[in-house]
């Protein structure tokens, strides 16, 4: 029998929350493990990676064809994540194909990176990883601790960042920008600079919330959507980081 979930768990990430797991402990499958949850996410990286690759590689002898792998990465890469947070169940197979969506994306919009700053992605690839390796590190060694103020300010200041992202696409269509933000000056450098720290603390929630969930007996499948919750906050940390060095790039 699966043991009672504690309702302190929470995460400003919307993919792993205590609802989640907590209504779907079931028993006959299997309980999650941290190395499952840890396998299932080297998968996951695996097949970003490799379709990463591919649009990369078309995106530096044919940028217009290329453009059509990553919208439609980018489309599908959302459509799915939807699905997969309505329908963990399915994760084994839509997170998979969340993964492959994401690097049709990625590859694409780093190798336009690329073509403006040479080397910013393969910097950018190298701080996501020492980023997640430095705080896993910390919150392993209890130097990071999520307590519920340090959960409820991330969350809050997740929230504050996807509305202002909102806001910028819904004016896009009309025309209008948000100033300075999008910049290369100070200003804009120093939003990308905090919004690279929220997404980072978000990992530290996750690695927070897998591992309450693995001492609580989730069901096994969780480890697949465990690993693409912690996928989506990779991918854009990565995305941010991306940004960020644009804006420093452009300032030299």
């Amino acid at each position: 029998m699966p043991r009672r979930y504690l309702p302190s768990m929470r995460t400003s990430n919307p993919l792993l929350n205590e609802s989640t797991f907590q209504s779907r402990a079931v028993q006959g499958h299997g309980q999650m493990t941290l190395q499952g949850t840890v396998n299932k996410t080297a998968f996951l990286l695996f097949l970003t990676f490799a379709t990463a690759i591919y649009t990369w590689n078309m995106a530096m002898t044919d940028p217009a064809a290329a453009m059509t792998w990553v919208i439609g990465g980018a489309i599908a890469g959302f459509v799915l994540a939807l699905i997969t947070s309505f329908k963990p169940v399915w994760s084994p197979v839509t997170g998979s194909l969340y993964a492959l969506a994401e690097g049709l994306f990625l590859g694409g919009l780093s190798a336009r990176y690329e073509m403006q700053f040479q080397g910013i992605a393969l910097q950018a690839i190298l701080l996501t990883g020492g980023v997640l390796l430095a705080l896993l590190a910390a919150y392993s060694m209890r130097l990071i601790r999520a307590t519920e103020n340090f959960k409820l300010g991330i969350f809050a200041a997740t929230g504050g960042i996807a509305l202002v992202y909102l806001t910028t696409i819904v004016l896009g269509f009309f025309g209008i920008q948000i100033p300075y933000i999008h910049d290369s000056g100070f200003i804009g450098i120093g939003f990308s600079a905090a919004v690279v720290v929220i997404a980072a603390l978000n990992l530290v929630l996750d690695f927070d919330f897998i591992e309450n969930g693995c001492t609580q007996g989730a069901p096994k499948y969780m480890e697949w959507f465990a690993a693409f919750g912690l996928l989506v906050t990779l991918v854009w940390l990565y995305v941010e980081i991306l940004r960020l060095l644009s804006k420093l790039a452009r300032r030299d």
